[in-house]
């Protein structure tokens, strides 16, 4: 090349390159670069894992923006930071913890849980789910674990792996058949309990998959847990929108962040012939986001084989991982964690104390 290239040519090269996730440019994360004949290495640093196909392409656009190159080699490391608002003391071996809420029931916030923390492992995550729903806990049957956590000599539990995901769930503890009729203040203590003496083992996030509703797990986990942000799960369905509505304005009156909405079951996919039907709306979930000022975080199809692999304890991001829907769920998790990567590490200088009226 007749002149060498700058820092500065660089940065203005990435400006214009989104990352995955959509929340910074190319140039935001930057760290070095080196020249090599006709050869262009650059090194990246974000905040947040990314999917292989996510990979390939900035490494695609970031290529197309300096042509004159032979080849531009991306390498992409990551450094996943803590966030633990309002000054709480932080849960070892836990960095962030996100809770996954809906406050309506049957929207299909467990099995987009589980989906979403797999596709974060799978981006080379450290990842774990914690149950939060004690009355009815649907993650054992979703990750197709049967077994019980070993207790440790210091009365600790290990949580359960599998996928490569570490777990815990009440599911573990009791008979599937057993009912657990139990009082607010009993539930509460429960997820205190599953959540400070599981000895989780260094995970870059937890996802907290909760109960329906606003009610005492909710609040406990607002109150007493340093969550650095909340994700809302709806479908289009009116119905379902009110509910979720109420969710999201429980976490701003508790000062955790919403991170953003995802609408489940977009569209009805028909096995045979691939049609697609919005049975429960069009749209309501993207409504609600712009109505809310928070992230639409994507849309999810209603189709038999995410159905069918999660009943069979094998979530469509692993049985199928190149399928449609896993990718769909690549892209959500990624957004995810990109919409916390840009968040302040602590709120602590940005609220007064909680206030539950």
């Amino acid at each position: 090349m007749s002149n060498p290239l700058s820092r500065t040519d660089i940065l203005s090269g990435l400006q214009t390159v989104t990352l995955p996730g959509g929340q910074q440019t190319a140039d935001a994360v930057f760290k070095n670069f080196a020249v090599q004949s006709n050869e262009l290495q650059l090194e990246l640093q974000l905040g947040f894992p990314i999917t292989r196909a996510h990979r390939q392409r900035l490494q695609t656009e970031i290529h197309s923006q300096f042509k004159n190159f032979a080849r531009v080699i991306v390498t992409v490391d990551r450094k996943i930071e803590a966030h633990t608002p309002q000054g709480m003391k932080s849960i070892p071996g836990i960095k962030n913890i996100i809770a996954v809420a809906s406050g309506k029931g049957g929207v299909g916030k467990s099995t987009t849980t589980v989906n979403i923390a797999l596709a974060l492992q799978q981006a080379g995550a450290r990842v774990g789910i914690l149950d939060a729903d004690i009355y009815g806990p649907n993650q054992p049957h979703l990750l197709g674990i049967q077994q019980k956590p070993v207790l440790t000599e210091d009365k600790k539990l290990l949580p359960v792996e599998r996928y490569g995901i570490q777990s815990m769930s009440m599911g573990y503890l009791v008979d599937p058949t057993t009912p657990m009729v139990w009082r607010g203040p009993m539930i509460s203590s429960a997820l205190h309990q599953l959540l400070n003496e599981t000895r989780w083992d260094a995970l870059d996030y937890l996802f907290v998959d909760l109960p329906p509703g606003t009610g005492d797990i909710q609040l406990t986990l607002a109150k007493k847990i340093p969550v650095a942000g909340s994700v809302l799960v709806t479908t289009p369905q009116e119905v379902a929108l009110l509910d979720v509505r109420k969710a999201l304005e429980m976490f701003n009156k508790t000062n955790v962040p919403v991170l953003g909405v995802i609408e489940n079951m977009a569209t009805h996919v028909c096995r045979q012939c691939g049609h697609e039907e919005a049975i429960f709306g069009v749209g309501g979930g993207a409504r609600l986001a712009e109505q809310c000022h928070v992230r639409f975080l994507g849309q999810l199809p209603l189709t038999m084989a995410i159905c069918e692999s999660a009943d069979r304890g094998e979530p469509i991001v692993i049985a199928d991982p190149e399928s449609l829907c896993a990718l769909h769920y690549g892209d959500i998790a990624t957004a995810i964690a990109a919409c916390l990567a840009v968040q302040p590490k602590s709120y602590a200088h940005l609220f007064s104390n909680i206030v539950i009226e």
